[in-house]
């Protein structure tokens, strides 16, 4: 009996071991090396999981990678998987899906851009370009017949691509046309006058799998003729240069608007750009603003300075066209409508008539009326005259400037009296009457020269560069 058990016991010993034990190396078909994944380091045979299998496993690759498999079998990185029947031989494989017979598969034609290039593109087989789904026909079949790449059927719920063959890209007529961007709306393209005239652009993104096909967006509403719409004129300053800068039609100037007829009349009429009517407060055109002329001290100078479109001299009002008129075409300032004179009370403070503010150094902080004297003063200028009244009598309030005396000529008369050239040094281009100071004056001022240098004076005092203090 005590042997008996001890040969019992063996011998369910032995067939647990027989039964717990995992298949050797020399038990498995490892199969060859023809996998398109072979000796690539990991197991991409489905029959093995483990560390050392591959991330993705493929039904095409069973048996075609057996050395990565055996290496990694062997070092214990992998297993075989287990049949599911219990009755199955040790070696059984896997149980796969068999891949769908050649001939029950549309792999469609040709058309797409990058077919025949020895890649499968169409995304049913794995490839990465949805605009190539039944358009790389030779490629995909050469592929899916030597195990290359499996099939996938698309589901329900999925929306295939459009053949590019059945997509009708136009032409290259668009503007922006061959410039490397899809522009058509019906590619998701912002120019709705590019739809069919980017076809380039758009074949090749889509093809690229760049951008994606939503059909035709054209709207039925008809273009408004161009017989219908007031064009205007060509009084513009870009008027004529081939592009359409009214804002109406696109365009960046908006003192553009009704002044660029012909360009923006043929860039509509080649549905190059949109109509949109303009709003109420539309800026006023070119033709309508009086700019006046460039006599201000400041025109020319590539800075507006006339207040009606904003500039901060108001002796500048009329005065500074060129500098405006450029300003105002390239939509840098706006022009409010404005009086064409100076404006309003004039300036009376203790019976002085401080005038307005017609000069062309008024409000610059400094007095220049002649007839004022002290710190407050800038460059005493006859043409300035009752013409700085705000300067002056902010400077009069704040006790810089005191009406200079005079004799019983009236304020508003007052002239300077330069003399004459009898002077030893008269015209010798410095001032030198001793009642003028400034840098256009002589270093040595002397009594004897006092009215004996008028020309010098004069020039040196009409070009700022002395000041007049008797």
């Amino acid at each position: 009996m005590k042997t008996t058990g001890l040969m019992l016991g063996g011998a369910a010993l032995a067939l647990a071991l027989s039964l717990g034990t995992p298949a050797f190396a020399q038990d498995i078909d490892f199969g060859d090396d023809s996998s398109t994944f072979a000796n690539d380091g990991q197991c991409d045979d489905p029959r093995f999981e483990g560390v050392g299998a591959a991330l993705i496993l493929s039904p095409v690759d069973e048996s075609r990678d057996a050395t990565d498999c055996q290496t990694a079998f062997d070092a214990g990185d992998i297993t075989l998987i287990a049949p599911a029947d219990e009755d199955a031989d040790d070696t059984a494989e896997a149980s796969i899906t068999e891949p769908l017979p050649t001939s029950d598969i549309d792999f469609g034609d040709d058309s797409g851009s990058f077919a025949n290039d020895g890649e499968c593109d169409d995304p049913r087989f794995g490839g990465a370009l949805a605009s190539h789904e039944l358009a790389d026909a030779t490629d995909c079949r050469t592929a899916y017949d030597a195990g290359d790449v499996t099939y996938a059927a698309p589901t329900d719920d999925v929306v295939a691509a459009t053949p590019a063959g059945e997509i009708d890209f136009g032409d290259d007529s668009g503007t922006f046309a061959n410039d490397g961007e899809c522009d058509d709306p019906r590619f998701g393209g912002a120019l709705t006058n590019h739809e069919r005239a980017d076809a380039t652009d758009c074949q090749t993104a889509y093809d690229a799998g760049d951008v994606t096909y939503s059909g035709d967006t054209s709207v039925d509403t008809p273009m408004i003729s161009s017989d219908d719409i007031d064009f205007g004129d060509d009084s513009g300053n870009w008027a004529n240069d081939g592009e359409c800068d009214d804002p109406r039609f696109g365009g960046g100037l908006t003192s553009h608007e009704l002044a660029d007829a012909t360009d923006c009349r043929e860039a509509y009429e080649a549905g190059e750009v949109t109509y949109q009517s303009p709003s109420d407060d539309a800026a006023t055109p070119v033709g309508d603003i009086d700019f006046g002329d460039d006599s201000g001290v400041w025109a020319n100078d590539g800075e507006c300075d006339d207040p009606r479109f904003g500039g901060g001299l108001t002796s500048h009002e009329l005065t500074d066209a060129t500098d405006c008129r450029e300003a105002y075409e390239a939509g840098e300032v706006t022009f409010t409508e404005g009086t064409t004179g100076p404006t309003g009370d004039p300036i009376v403070i203790d019976g002085i008539d401080f005038g307005d503010d017609t000069g062309n150094w008024a409000n610059d902080g400094e007095c220049d009326d002649p007839r004022f004297t002290g710190a407050g003063v800038g460059v005493a200028l006859d043409d300035h005259l009752m013409a700085d009244a705000t300067d002056c009598s902010t400077a009069y309030a704040a006790g810089t400037v005191t009406l200079a005396e005079d004799t019983d000529t009236p304020s508003s008369e007052f002239r300077i009296n330069f003399g004459d050239d009898s002077g030893a040094t008269a015209n010798d281009g410095v001032c030198d009457d001793p009642r003028f100071q400034g840098r256009g004056g002589a270093l040595e001022l002397l009594e004897a020269n006092v009215l004996s240098d008028a020309t010098d004076c004069r020039a040196a005092y009409d070009a700022g560069t002395v000041t007049y203090n008797p």
